[in-house]
């Protein structure tokens, strides 16, 4: 099967620019922009992404649906697929490219091949195409081989082979120690801040670990993001959790990112973070909004959970 014609589901950060690198090796590049921000289709026109009316209408143009989307929105944006598929008959090739955990994209599995489409499963290891090395696509499943051409595409297309679950299993573990560690150096710092060590500590990790003092410069890009990653650490939890390895290191990380979601620096987009922003300005936010949550619980008929 070549590939001429490949839609995004939905241009965000990594969509649209994974749609425009394959725009410029010659794919035409669709997406229905039906419902979608005012941001998602400003970055749906710098990616190229020529828009489709209807979801019924971007299947039956391309040969290739690649889903791109916060955790949270996976398993309904395959429902509405799948009821295009249904609508249309189109056999389309599915690869459901987000960091969702192997139970939920064998749930994925069964809505998109149940409607007659070929479902591959997929994970995304690195940053968008043009911000440095290529992302790598992580792919399973018995169409896998659909994709195979993609490789080098501005992406790199990695098929490990074997059932649906294993190229999100491979996300999850990756996931879990990239962007879980990040959430331990966020809780590490907001404690020391809390208890006036925050000099201390950072004098001791540049004399001993000067290393994650570099990893923790990070963390101001970490606000804009945390919205989606809440999701993504909880998909992780499970499935830790489903092979009998403690889920709550995860869940813990998803707390922290909804604190640091609460912070002002989260109303940012990626693509417009003040890039000037410091390690202690964000952690100091951080501690604020934690300091408000034990005053209220400490208050006569505060919540103290």
């Amino acid at each position: 099967m070549s590939l001429k014609t490949i839609a995004i589901m939905s241009p965000g950060d990594m969509g649209h620019a994974v749609g425009r690198s394959l725009g410029e090796h010659g794919y035409d590049v669709i997406g229905c922009l039906r419902g979608r921000s005012e941001r998602t289709r400003a970055l749906a026109k710098k990616g190229n992404v020529r828009e489709i009316a209807t979801l019924e209408e971007m299947v039956l143009q391309a040969d290739l649906v690649m889903s791109i989307l916060v955790p949270a929105e996976a398993v309904d944006a395959a429902r509405k697929v799948a009821d295009a598929i249904r609508a249309t008959g189109s056999p389309i090739a599915y690869v459901d490219c987000n960091a969702v955990s192997p139970q939920t994209t064998a749930t994925i599995d069964g809505i998109i091949t149940g409607a007659g489409g070929a479902y591959i499963d997929g994970g995304i290891i690195g940053g968008p195409p043009g911000r440095g090395p290529a992302p790598r696509f992580y792919l399973s499943g018995p169409h896998s081989h659909v994709m195979a051409e993609l490789d080098g595409k501005g992406i790199a297309i990695r098929d490990i082979g074997g059932p649906v679950g294993r190229a999100s299993g491979i996300k999850m573990c990756y996931a879990a120690l990239s962007k879980g560690t990040s959430t331990l150096h966020v809780a590490v710092l907001t404690a020391a801040e809390a208890l006036g060590l925050s000099q201390e500590l950072e004098a001791e990790l540049r004399s001993s670990r000067p290393g994650v003092v570099d990893q923790m410069g990070a963390i101001p890009r970490l606000p804009a993001n945390a919205h989606r990653w809440i999701g993504e650490m909880e998909e992780i939890a499970a499935t830790f959790d489903a092979v009998g390895v403690t889920p709550h290191f995860h869940l813990g990380a998803a707390e922290m990112y909804r604190l640091l979601s609460r912070t002002p620096f989260a109303e940012e987009a990626p693509e417009e973070m003040d890039q000037s922003r410091t390690v202690d300005e964000t952690i100091q936010a951080v501690a604020r909004l934690l300091s408000s949550r034990v005053e209220d619980a400490t208050e006569p008929g505060g919540d103290r959970s």
